[in-house]
């Protein structure tokens, strides 16, 4: 395994994050096709034998329960300080906002939850879940700022915005004196690439961590034509996301194996090799070994230019879709 500072921060953390989404009681929250808690511990173990240190998950997974899975397995088989945890916290809720709740209150309360559901002193990096348009930003900017100086979090990221908005929030937190936002976890992989247009650029000018999720497209990066999963079958947000284009993504699909097969490794192996060029640490989902085996093998896997330039020239642009088509007032 690799290793790698999370962009301005302090943070060192494997090159591969391992996603925690798929974790948590199948019956409590959004997902039918997540891991029980015995599971869960089994692939984790295994990603902490393989080098993997990093490890997010957020308090909306599962209700909860994925925080749950993920802080007691490790707390079993890791040491606290070998591991780099991130979590992250939803928006200000229709009650809060009734009821006055500040931003500031709301994410003390929510670092809190979050805590309590970890069994943790502190989590390593903080995410904002989601732009939220009805709580002011300088809100959200002093109320992360006073998790990290209350020791609960040693860094904040954020995920799904735009490239203004996090140029925005961090230009906000210098200005007050402020914590800056050190990662974005945003939706990027080889058949949705609209990151590199304003992102990407501006994350290697100010040094901030891209660690994008949905690395391979819920499986679709993964599986030959015709392989399915569970997830693949039951993951109706993801079917959301990549049913519209599936046509012109299936020419890149198709290529990845391809390459897979004269190379003589996995998809997911290519599919994660190509995004490692690209970023600091793919959030890579497993719910079996192989999934984990996989993304591991991916770091030592060198593509070369002609492969790149092979995997990238079908490519064309895709509209919005999931949180960030949302991702307006």
């Amino acid at each position: 395994m690799e290793y790698i500072k999370l962009g301005n921060s302090d943070l060192n953390v494997s090159r591969i994050c391992m996603g925690c989404m798929g974790f948590g009681s199948a019956d409590s929250g959004q997902h039918s096709w997540t891991l029980d808690e015995e599971h869960s511990r089994e692939i984790i173990r295994h990603g902490l034998a393989l080098g993997i240190n990093f490890y997010d998950t957020a308090i909306g997974y599962q209700n909860g329960t994925s925080e749950q899975f993920v802080g007691r397995a490790l707390r079993d088989f890791a040491k606290r300080d070998e591991i780099v945890l991130a979590t992250k916290f939803l928006p200000r809720t229709a009650e809060e906002i009734e009821n006055k709740v500040s931003g500031q209150q709301h994410i003390a309360h929510m670092i809190d939850a979050s805590l309590s559901n970890l069994g943790m002193d502190y989590v390593d990096l903080y995410i904002y879940h989601m732009w939220d348009y009805h709580t002011p930003l300088f809100e959200i900017m002093d109320g992360l700022n006073q998790v990290i100086k209350s020791g609960k979090a040693r860094a904040i990221g954020i995920s799904n915005c735009f490239a203004w908005q996090l140029a925005k929030a961090n230009a906000l937190a210098e200005q007050n004196g402020f914590a800056r936002f050190s990662s974005i976890q945003g939706h990027y992989n080889l058949i949705f690439r609209e990151e590199e247009r304003e992102m990407a650029p501006y994350c290697r000018e100010e040094n901030i961590a891209m660690t994008p999720y949905s690395a391979l497209a819920g499986g679709r990066l993964a599986k030959h034509p015709g392989e399915q999963s569970k997830r693949l079958a039951e993951d109706a947000f993801a079917k959301l996301k990549y049913q519209k284009t599936e046509e012109q993504d299936r020419i890149i699909i198709q290529r990845v194996a391809e390459i897979a097969e004269k190379r003589g490794v996995s998809m997911t192996e290519v599919s994660l090799a190509w995004l490692l060029t690209k970023v600091t640490a793919p959030v890579a989902g497993a719910t079996k070994f192989h999934h984990i085996d996989g993304a591991v093998n991916a770091v030592d896997l060198k593509l070369t230019d002609d492969e790149i330039d092979y995997l990238e020239n079908a490519y064309v642009p895709h509209a919005l879709v999931g949180v960030m088509a949302q991702n307006a007032r």
